[in-house]
């Protein structure tokens, strides 16, 4: 595990504070409901906008067809003009308990990725809970991939991110390929992954520090709007890694005020153990997702950067990583 920066800046430390009095009561007070849920979904788009903005430039183009498997690929493409990579696709998994946001809300942080890795982003927008339950978004997932694959973009020149429940995506996906024996991605890259999402791990972690934006229990209520209708023991809830050979090289990014911390150490712990190659960050001071807030805390762009690094050297190799 690696450490970046001594400790958090004071802007940082300044919107921690303020969320713990601020969202976090308000994230208590909103039911989890379908009507709790629009209002959440006001909230969120309004402060990703303000917080994170779609960089100036950016090019967008919307996608919903059928994949020709009887399922519907819902999503936009999001990139910089002139893009220098080729072939090499990201393929984005938006977070936010399977209920909340969209391709759209995360245009400023897949913006961002598309500028610093030079590459074409593909942002999915799933199917969202209460209306759809496991597996859909799950589902969707899958068949972005397969229409990526289906496009020009084999999986060795995909490289598949996500934040939050996007992360647990992600995963679900990667480990759903392998069981297969379908070409799995060539990286993966996670921001405060939810890997538990009977959220026992947070919860834990939740007696020693209380996460500043959200409750374990809450979030747990928000989750099992997608889940509630699956035993937890589900082995695409309950992921495990045991056995699983070929795991494609990762990187984990969290923030060490978060709950979701604890997801994050697991995880890696469960791809070493299962020989993976995995990379873990665990940002000082620093909440859930806290790369989508740019304009908030300092430390979103050098985390980003880290991770476009990662992205390049994993998918586009060393010498075009150079060439870029």
């Amino acid at each position: 595990m690696t450490t970046p920066g001594p400790a958090a800046s004071r802007r940082a430390r300044w919107w921690s504070r303020i969320s713990s009095v601020t969202l976090r009561p308000l994230t208590a007070a909103l039911p989890a409901s379908e009507r709790g849920v629009r209002l959440s979904r006001r909230i969120v788009a309004g402060s990703l906008a303000v917080l994170g903005p779609v960089l100036p430039g950016t090019e967008v183009r919307g996608i919903d067809l059928a994949d020709g498997g009887g399922s519907r690929v819902r999503g936009e493409w999001v990139h910089r003009p002139r893009v220098r990579r080729e072939g090499t696709v990201l393929l984005y998994l938006h977070g936010s308990g399977y209920a909340v946001c969209s391709a759209r809300t995360h245009r400023g942080l897949t913006s961002r990725l598309a500028a610093m890795t030079g590459l074409p982003v593909f942002a999915c927008d799933y199917r969202l809970a209460p209306r759809h339950r496991f597996p859909a978004a799950a589902d969707d997932v899958r068949a972005a991939y397969d229409w990526l694959r289906a496009h020009g973009h084999p999986g060795e020149r995909v490289v598949v991110a996500g934040d939050s429940a996007g992360g647990h995506l992600a995963l679900d996906l990667t480990l759903e390929l392998l069981r297969s024996r379908s070409p799995a991605p060539a990286a993966v890259v996670l921001f405060s992954p939810l890997v538990d999402p009977s959220l026992e791990l947070a919860r834990r972690r939740e007696r020693s520090r209380p996460d500043p934006m959200i409750s374990a229990e809450r979030a747990r209520r928000m989750v099992a709007l997608y889940t509630r209708d699956t035993d937890a023991a589900h082995p695409r809830l309950a992921l495990g890694f045991d056995g699983v050979a070929g795991f494609p090289p990762t990187l984990i990014q969290a923030g060490g005020a978060e709950m979701l911390a604890a997801d994050a150490e697991h995880l890696a712990r469960s791809l070493r153990a299962a020989g993976a190659h995995c990379e873990l960050e665990i940002w000082p001071g620093q909440m859930h997702v806290f790369q989508a807030l740019p304009l908030l805390i300092p430390e979103a762009r050098p985390a980003l950067a880290t991770a476009a690094g990662f992205i390049r050297r994993q998918a586009c190799g060393p010498r075009r990583a150079e060439a870029s």
